[in-house]
């Protein structure tokens, strides 16, 4: 399977690559090309002449879709019909990621597949409109909504994934508020790109939930990363109306992954484990 990854050296891309490198991976950085320049990306991909486009570009810093909404609405959505129509073209399957945000946090029960979305945000929105166009318009489609990433790569269009700024925050000292009353699933990038490897070479198509196993709030999940790490950390908790971030998020944003469930493809380990599992691959590379 010759597989053209987009975003290959980002946070889930470099996973991906580790991941799938039993096919013939072609890896595109975010400097290589503008995903929203449509003659620029349709000359590259065609040229790759992939089975599968594999997309992880996004503009994700969520509270900056509040004040340029044109920028969220250009990656996430006009660069995905870009994707889109040259996947079409060269007869490739096309994977796309979503999120949580899609939701409006008002359930107590995880979302699934079936799920009404209603996003809150700026971002949510943009990334509901970037599904609407891959599964009406893509030839062939694989949609995953994932949650609260964090790899060893880091995050870079974010500062740095959340457990490497909390661990930073606490070596430094400094005084860490976290709101607890936004509840979710932290998911672990290794386990993700496994999870789409699975998915690739088993040829589902459609829409389908991934994110490791069980739920915790923001609160909780910095309380584990400091347990876990050995660290001690001057951390309280907030609300997220004293929190005060430009978008609003979903208070409870837990995504059930039903559909892998269904097919007995599911392979997400709870997220306490996979957060062991990744403090211990820090540990390892020496960081």
């Amino acid at each position: 399977m010759r597989i053209a990854l987009l975003g290959s050296n980002g946070q889930l891309g470099r996973d991906l690559a580790k991941n799938l490198a039993t096919h013939d991976v072609i890896g595109f950085t975010r400097e290589q090309f503008d995903v929203t320049d449509y003659g620029a990306t349709r000359s590259m991909l065609l040229d790759a002449r992939p089975d599968v486009v594999l997309n992880t570009t996004a503009y994700h810093r969520v509270d900056d879709c509040e004040t340029h909404p044109e920028t969220a609405y250009s990656v996430n959505v006009l660069a995905v019909l870009n994707l889109v129509r040259v996947a079409s073209e060269a007869s490739a399957l096309f994977v796309h990621f979503s999120t949580d945000y899609v939701f409006d946090g008002l359930q107590s029960a995880p979302y699934t597949e079936a799920s009404a979305a209603m996003p809150l945000s700026v971002y949510g929105n943009s990334k509901l409109a970037g599904e609407y166009i891959v599964r009406s318009t893509a030839k062939r489609h694989l949609l995953v909504r994932t949650c609260g990433l964090y790899g060893a790569a880091g995050s870079r269009g974010k500062g740095g994934n959340f457990v490497e700024i909390m661990l930073a925050k606490a070596r430094a000292g400094e005084s860490i508020q976290v709101v607890a009353d936004q509840v979710l699933t932290p998911t672990y990038t290794v386990d993700l790109a496994q999870q789409i490897s699975l998915m690739l070479d088993s040829g589902v198509s459609g829409l389908f939930h991934a994110t490791n196993k069980g739920a915790c709030s923001w609160f909780e999940f910095a309380q584990a990363i400091f347990e876990l790490a050995g660290v001690t950390a001057n951390l309280s908790s907030t609300t997220s109306d004293l929190y005060r971030a430009p978008a609003i998020r979903p208070r409870y944003s837990v995504l059930e992954n039903a559909r892998l469930a269904e097919l007995g493809l599911d392979r997400m380990r709870p997220w306490r484990e996979a957060l062991a599992a990744y403090l211990q691959e820090k540990m390892s590379l020496g960081r």
